[in-house]
């Protein structure tokens, strides 16, 4: 794209200096935040033509109408800027972290007698924060355990020591009762460290001090407080037990991987500590569609650590970072000097405890994706505003979506889905083995599959004949369906060109109709030039994505079996007359395909169970 004459003006006062850059659309609206060693190069990288931009790249700078630096004095202080102006403005076209500005923590307060509360807010008070957590949930259940475990207090009481009576918590062991002196500042401090050592992974040294407090009450006859801190040990070791030890290192460290789905990329952490996995979070990304691995992992570690309160001395990654050196200095500018390290394993344990990370993170995208397609309010929503995008006359309660498979014209096969009401209408799908069509035409054979299931519509009269090597799934196999209300393409312009045609051969024209194209998300809907474009997170655009994978998917599944099951397949099968126990024993006899067609036909007739005109005719085909 050429810059305006006014942006070009702007772009030849930039200096080369590192520094923040952000664009502004027409309206005034930050849509990217940016940094660069030098900005006067990187800003012109965008106005000049270049077949590298991504068609995100592409799209945002067509929306540019201005944009302004901010010139720091090194890389670094521009990656903490950069990070600062991300959070701020979450600008559309930057990878950010879903709702990251309501991330919970857990909180130490900085008190004479300190207590354990979530907060959302990070604080230069004094106070040890622990966290992000993904959700509010989590962090519960883990302040839950926390007071199971160590008897803190939990009220907003100013503690005097003087209250004339404890609440019900002293009574049930979960607080030590600061309130009415039942406990110095000395004693409960050394309760509060113990929780502290507990949030950090040092499971260890809470059960030392506690096994030394139980021996010196035992000392002291206090067996009463010797028992309590036996049975504390119990629930402390137990908890240790249940915490997978994941490597023979006694090592701090952080595991970072992700998987991703339509433009949303799930990002799992795992926290090790002294070689224990003590908990697991995991986080959304937006924006990620377009982005390569090593970009989505660098955003992450940015924002992530930018909000957590400690940083390990290393981070396992998946991907190599393009601005590896400045992250780690501003790691460890975080971790107050000490070193850290951004490894990428590409072998031994490892690599593989990266993978487990990632297959983590993949399960957490199809546990959300089941959780949204379960939401009967989210799947009306979605509906709703799909029909007003695509102009329909109501939302699509029965919604059938086709895909075409093939490998270099090889074995294609499509498959149909069926949506009702927003969820999988399993009963309903239905796979094909395209017959007509040879070679590599997704269109004709898109064409194939539509008149094959929509001629039952143009013809109500017509009986639906079983179609028993169109669906491994049903063995009736007919069409005897409601009509849709909407035809879902995985596909662009041209599909959906195809398919338009079949529907006016068959008098079905009045039939909603819409192709999917992947590459910007972009639906196109017949005798309409512009494609509809649905905001990259509303429900339609989710559930459309949702939709067109499953497709995909299906088609996919059906594809991989008959190639699974042509690998045994052999030239004796196209000869009719040759079943299953007359192939096995000409193969048994002779050793090979090969070998059968070098053999005479006399040779074999000899067979048993061959005739010699079953005999001739193998001899002419092979």
């Amino acid at each position: 794209m050429i810059a305006s004459e006014r942006l070009q003006n702007q772009l030849r006062a930039v200096p080369a200096s590192p520094g923040v850059y952000l664009m502004r659309d027409a309206a005034g609206e930050i849509i990217y935040v940016g940094k660069a060693i030098s900005l006067r190069n990187r800003l012109r990288s965008y106005f000049q033509t270049s077949a590298s931009h991504t068609p995100k790249v592409r799209k945002m700078v067509e929306r540019i109408a201005d944009f302004e630096f901010i010139v720091t004095d090194s890389e670094l202080e521009a990656l903490i800027l950069e990070c600062t102006l991300i959070k701020r403005h979450r600008p559309r076209y930057n990878v950010v972290m879903k709702d990251d500005k309501n991330y919970p923590y857990l909180k130490v307060t900085n008190e004479a007698f300190p207590k354990v509360v979530i907060t959302r807010r990070l604080l230069n008070d004094g106070a040890r924060y622990f966290g992000p957590y993904a959700d509010v949930g989590s962090v519960r259940r883990t302040l839950d355990l926390l007071n199971k475990l160590f008897p803190y207090r939990s009220c907003d009481r100013v503690i005097t020591g003087t209250d004339s009576r404890p609440c019900l918590d002293f009574h049930i062991k979960r607080c030590l009762g600061p309130c009415i002196g039942a406990v110095d500042e000395a004693g409960y401090r050394d309760v509060i460290n113990q929780v502290v050592l507990f949030l950090e992974g040092r499971h260890d040294e809470v059960i030392h001090r506690l096994r030394d407090q139980m021996e010196q009450a035992a000392e002291n006859l206090e067996f009463e407080r010797a028992a309590a801190l036996r049975d504390q040990i119990a629930a402390v070791e137990k908890v240790a037990e249940r915490q997978k030890v994941v490597s023979a290192k006694t090592e701090d460290q952080d595991v970072i991987a992700f998987a991703r789905n339509n433009g949303e990329a799930c990002v799992q952490v795992f926290f090790i500590r002294n070689g224990r996995l003590i908990g697991r979070e995991h986080f959304i990304l937006q924006g990620t569609s377009e982005e390569d691995g090593g970009q989505i992992v660098a955003s992450f570690v940015k924002q992530f650590y930018d909000q957590a309160p400690e940083v390990p001395p290393k981070i396992l990654l998946p991907n190599r970072l393009d601005e590896e050196q400045v992250i780690e200095s501003w790691l460890r500018n975080k971790r107050g000097g000490h070193k850290v390290r951004l490894q990428v394993p590409k072998q031994g344990d490892a690599k593989k405890l990266v993978d487990l990370v990632a297959e983590n993170a993949q399960q957490i995208l199809e546990q959300l994706r089941a959780k949204w397609l379960a939401d009967e309010n989210r799947n009306g929503a979605a509906l709703d505003q799909l029909a007003d995008a695509l102009g329909l006359a109501g939302p699509p309660a029965r919604i059938e979506c086709y895909d075409i498979s093939t490998i270099q014209g090889t074995a294609t096969v499509a498959s149909m889905v069926v949506f009702d009401n927003g969820k999988p209408k399993n009963a309903h799908y239905r796979r094909f083995r395209i017959k007509t069509v040879s070679g590599s035409n997704d269109y004709a054979a898109m064409q194939e599959v539509l008149r094959r299931r929509l001629k039952y519509l143009a013809a109500p009269e017509a009986v639906a004949a079983p179609l028993r090597d169109d669906t491994e799934r049903r063995s009736d196999g007919n069409f005897d369906f409601p009509t849709p209300d909407l035809i879902l393409l995985d596909g662009g312009k041209g599909q959906l060109s195809a398919a338009c045609d079949v529907l006016r051969d068959l008098g079905l024209e009045s039939l909603p109709i819409a192709a999917l194209a992947k590459e910007e998300e972009a639906i196109f809907l017949p005798n309409v030039a512009d494609p509809v474009l649905l905001p990259a997170t509303s429900p339609a655009l989710y559930l459309v994505q949702r939709i067109r994978d499953e497709a995909h998917r299906f088609a996919i599944a059906y594809h991989r079996k008959l190639r699974s099951r042509g690998a045994f397949e052999s030239e004796l099968d196209q000869i009719r007359g040759v079943g299953p126990r007359r192939k096995q024993a000409l193969l048994r006899h002779f050793g090979s395909v090969k070998a059968i067609r070098e053999a005479s036909v006399d040779e074999l007739a000899t067979v048993v169970g061959m005739t010699r005109r079953l005999a001739e005719k193998i001899k002419s085909q092979l």
